[in-house]
């Protein structure tokens, strides 16, 4: 998307998204067109962005590998988008039921161009005009999240959890007042509740804020989506479709004087370690090291690297649990190459391991910027827990730890009372006094 691709916010205009939970069912379909005429009630012009209903999308996942072994990408693309096709001509249909004027939109009917990388394509423009003659004439656009066309006509998907990014996308380009996303929960929270039966709901947080949380396990939002709100100032707004909270509003700065020294606690379950040991200390080996990865495809996370009193260093890093096997067969292999090229002495300690059984624990929170001591207070509240920390990545506004993932749960709990997160938290104890 392009910086010239929108214009003067539209104050009246604001884009709904709805999840597969949302939608998962006709009593539920129907609740929601309740809530989207409700909404034109209040007096504002709707985009509503539609996922596929829950679990059409992991049906139709099952269908297309019982056909092919290696499905091709093109195809595969074809048929995941089809949910969404369902989900919007019933919503359509629902809304038309009650006398609002509604109409259906696929991706390539909004022409929402993307590239050409099936099954995780890429957003290049957002053609609106048609969907703006449709507000102009009080028509409420129901469109098709997740899925857009590639420059040879050919149906793509943006990956799992597109829909937030079809409805952050079409805001932007709209210049709509906000963007809404509901979902099965009702609001951002200072944890996953599963976890921690007291996290609060957060009230509001700030993009930035967001961006690393999303990242870094929150569920609620995709990344992707965040990043594009970040960029053209998008504001957002969690909520939940089975009831009327308030929800919690994700905006480019937070409202107050003072920043939480701590926001939240996210948890990574889904990750792995690598370590590759005795890497001659010499300009270029961690990309001799790390580039066959990258050409691979596969996305490394966090990076440690120690340098020892013999001129050799050891690099750590995290990788998704399913990238690891593959992961370390390609990093065997290079290690392989480089002692046949090497002079034996210099490799003689070059040897890679690995743990596909870690965890990732991060505190997130703009108030870190101000505040020392941030860091000291997590890791006591880990070593009281008796839980041994394995690498650490700190940002300004993030400090990750990884961890054996049979303490996950327990960390969180730990780091979470340790900042005073819970509903129960004193002021005092969740920012730092001016």
């Amino acid at each position: 998307m392009g910086e010239d691709a929108v214009g003067p916010r539209c104050v009246s205009l604001v884009v709904q998204k709805y999840g597969g939970t949302s939608v998962g069912s006709i009593d539920r379909i129907h609740a929601v067109a309740d809530r989207i005429c409700q909404s034109r009630l209040a007096g504002y012009q709707l985009v509503v962005v539609v996922s596929a209903m829950g679990g059409e999308t992991n049906r139709l996942e099952s269908l297309g590998h019982e056909v092919s072994a290696t499905p091709s990408p093109r195809e595969w693309d074809v048929l995941l988008a089809s949910g969404e096709q369902v989900s919007i001509a019933l919503l359509t249909m629902a809304l038309q039921e009650r006398g609002a004027s509604a109409k259906s939109y696929l991706g390539d009917q909004v022409r929402f161009r993307t590239d050409s990388s099936h099954t995780r394509a890429r957003i290049t423009t957002v053609e609106t005009s048609n969907l703006q003659a449709e507000l102009e004439n009080g028509v409420i656009p129901v469109v098709a999240g997740f899925q857009g066309i590639d420059e040879h006509g050919d149906i793509t998907t943006i990956g799992r959890g597109g829909s937030d990014t079809t409805a952050v996308a079409l805001a932007a380009v709209l210049r709509a007042e906000e963007c809404q996303i509901y979902t099965d929960v009702d609001g951002v929270f200072t944890a996953d509740p599963r976890i921690v039966k007291n996290a609060a709901r957060l009230q509001q947080v700030s993009l930035e804020e967001m961006i690393e949380m999303a990242s870094l396990g929150a569920r609620v939002l995709h990344s992707r989506a965040v990043e594009i709100a970040h960029k053209y100032g998008v504001p957002l707004r969690v909520l939940s479709s089975f009831d009327d909270t308030p929800g919690t509003r994700i905006c480019k700065e937070r409202q107050g004087m003072e920043e939480p020294l701590v926001s939240a606690v996210t948890h990574e379950i889904d990750e792995a370690k690598l370590t590759v040991r005795g890497v001659p200390d010499e300009p270029g080996i961690a990309y001799r090291v790390l580039g066959p990865l990258g050409a691979a495809s596969i996305l490394i996370d966090m990076i440690v690297q120690n340098i020892g009193k013999d001129g050799t260093t050891d690099l750590t890093f995290t990788v998704k649990r399913c990238y690891f096997e593959r992961a370390k067969q390609i990093l065997d292999s290079t290690i392989a190459e480089m002692k046949k090229q090497w002079d034996a002495p210099t490799v003689e300690h070059l040897e890679v391991s690995g743990d596909d059984r870690i965890a990732k624990v991060t505190a997130v929170g703009l108030g870190m910027r101000s505040h020392s001591g941030v860091a000291t207070r997590m890791f006591a509240a880990l070593a009281d827990a008796g839980i041994n920390i394995q690498a650490i990545s700190t940002s300004e506004i993030k400090i990750s730890v990884v961890i054996s993932d049979i303490y996950v749960e327990l960390a969180v709990r730990a780091v979470h009372e340790a900042f005073g997160l819970s509903d129960d938290g004193s002021a005092e104890s969740r920012s730092e006094s001016i």
